[in-house]
């Protein structure tokens, strides 16, 4: 398994065989509501779009995730796995091959990778997004993505997974609530799921911030912090906090030498 971090929420996952091009926003400025003034992302080193992509695969419909400028510059042959409400927008664009996958519904590439659908994301009043289970059908190796920090129980069903790719420090508005849970909602995921090893998303890397949103917004840990909470829940899970374009090969260890 080689897994490539291009900044935010976006990830080259490379699993049985095929390239797939996660959440990606690779080209123009990240906004919200057409409101630059309230929130505005961009890339100061933009990274280069990935070559010869296999499949697409969307979580959510916000920007962040089917980011349009990024989509409207993509090939539109690529087959796109979205949940719901992304697969209405990329349909929109002039994708010719997507399906909508919903909660504990399977896309399956034969001999290659399963691609499984798990509650994520509440983005609004009972609008659930998607998690995904990747299951790489050559090696068996299993991979959890999801980029809000909220996981589902259900996820305990499906343990134990190698890879878990979340968030594990929190962001929140006062009054509001969280925008992204990490910290103990990460620690939850790797009591469930047991991995071998853990990476983050959302956070970090060389996106530059701008906007009336950044002055209310707090941060709720660190990486350290959260490596302390392993140790003492007795965790072994390994943290990799890979380089924004730097693409990693995550070895792991057969269940039987585990």
């Amino acid at each position: 398994m080689y897994l490539t971090w291009l900044d935010s929420n976006s990830w080259l996952i490379e699993m049985g065989g095929k390239r797939v091009l996660l959440d990606p926003w690779l080209v123009g400025s990240l906004i919200f509501g057409n409101m630059p003034w309230l929130f505005k992302g961009d890339h100061p080193t933009p990274q280069a779009i990935p070559a010869d992509i296999d499949l697409i695969l969307l979580s959510q419909a916000l920007p962040d995730h089917t980011h349009l400028p990024t989509l409207e510059t993509l090939d539109r042959q690529i087959p796109v796995i979205a949940s719901p409400s992304a697969a209405k927008i990329v349909t929109g664009l002039g994708y010719q091959n997507v399906t909508s996958l919903g909660h504990g519904e399977c896309f399956t590439l034969p001999q290659s990778l399963n691609i499984r659908a798990v509650p994520g994301s509440i983005v609004g009043p009972n609008a659930i997004e998607n998690g995904y289970l990747l299951t790489d059908l050559i090696s068996q190796a299993t991979l959890y993505y999801e980029p809000h920090g909220t996981h589902s129980p259900t996820l305990k069903d499906f343990a134990p997974v190698d890879v878990v790719i979340t968030p594990l420090t929190g962001l929140e508005i006062p009054l509001i609530g969280s925008v992204i849970k990490g910290l103990e909602s990460a620690v939850q995921a790797v009591k469930w799921l047991q991995p071998q090893v853990i990476l983050p998303t959302a956070a970090g890397g060389n996106v530059v911030f701008t906007g009336l949103l950044l002055s209310i917004l707090r941060g709720q840990g660190d990486v350290a912090e959260f490596r302390q909470m392993l140790i003492d829940s007795q965790l072994t899970t390994q943290v990799l906090e890979p380089k924004p374009g730097k693409r990693v090969q995550v070895e792991l260890l057969s269940r039987v030498e585990l």
